[in-house]
């Protein structure tokens, strides 16, 4: 069950608020803290937390900020060896605020992430021929994701890709088509179709949309409604797993790893791996914090136990 990571690595600053912010507004928050983040490192962990073998590819500043996001990826339990450390440069920074609902804002600083590119590709050559898939966001340069894309498919892998945060200018034809699932959430199916989608039947219309723009699959992530999913075997939509949600920070970088490690196994349909990967992401937003919230493989069986199709 080999699955690739190429993306960010972040120090992520969370600060807990009971509502977030209006523009030009000043809140006292209940509480902040420090931990591992960044999309890349985040799917990363789910995926490895649920037991497949990990490999991330990703670059971190010679900073304080970097060794203590290194630390944290050793407690995962996951090799470091491929993440390149950028001397004299900085770590991915990402600045958060989490409502009492819930539900969250995120503003990201590149650093070290906004270098990631061909030297990191080379050396992470065989660990990307050898994965089944591959996970993909937008917090690195995109040409670095497409051309390990095309690695990992040439040996016969599946290329995801969480367009995350979505470009203005939407995605061309040609990005989607070299990929095989995308996984945007309502704001950024919003950005690529130009509509938001509120609904079960709006999430699968719109995974349906993408699919007409190039995407092989598209699965649209809805948050508290649950997902719709849109691919060649078929189409459906998955109901969100009822829990007390507490911090959503986290829930689709926790899909995105589930999703992975179910269809690196190789024996699930498309609707399993979405029926998984939401349980997940459910069980993420019960407990704070980014990295730290991705559940285990026993904790999302347990869910999925209580919850027949």
């Amino acid at each position: 069950m080999a699955v690739a990571v190429v993306g960010s690595i972040n120090c992520d600053v969370i600060v807990y608020v009971e509502r977030l912010p209006r523009p030009g507004e000043t809140l006292l928050a209940s509480a902040c803290r420090l931990g591992l983040g960044g999309k890349g490192a985040n799917q990363a962990v789910a995926a490895r937390r649920l037991g497949s073998a990990v490999s991330l590819i990703g670059r971190v500043g010679d900073d304080a900020f970097g060794q203590a996001v290194l630390g944290e990826l050793r407690r995962f339990a996951l090799d470091t060896t491929l993440v390149a450390v950028d001397r004299g440069g900085a770590t991915g920074m990402a600045m958060i605020h989490v409502g009492a609902d819930g539900e969250n804002t995120i503003a990201i600083v590149a650093g070290g992430n906004g270098a990631l590119g061909k030297a990191e590709l080379d050396e992470g050559r065989a660990a990307l021929q050898a994965a089944r898939v591959l996970l993909l966001q937008l917090e690195v340069p995109l040409a670095t994701s497409l051309a390990a894309a095309a690695v990992v498919r040439a040996a016969g892998g599946l290329a995801i890709l969480d367009p995350a945060p979505a470009p203005a200018g939407g995605l061309a034809g040609e990005v989607l088509a070299a990929i095989d699932i995308l996984t945007p959430n309502e704001t950024e199916t919003a950005a690529l179709t130009g509509v938001l989608p509120r609904s079960a039947d709006d999430g699968v219309a719109a995974a349906r949309a993408l699919r007409a723009r190039g995407a092989g699959t598209a699965i649209v992530k809805l948050g508290a409604r649950g997902a719709a999913f849109s691919g060649p075997s078929g189409e459906g939509f998955q109901p969100a797993f009822p829990v007390a949600a507490i911090d959503s920070v986290a829930a689709g970088d926790c899909f995105n790893g589930a999703l992975a490690h179910l269809l690196a196994r190789g024996s699930s349909s498309l609707a399993d791996a979405v029926r998984y990967a939401a349980a997940a992401g459910a069980l993420s937003t019960t407990r704070m914090g980014a990295a730290d919230a991705a559940p285990s493989s026993i904790e999302v069986e347990r869910l999925l136990s209580g919850h027949t199709a």
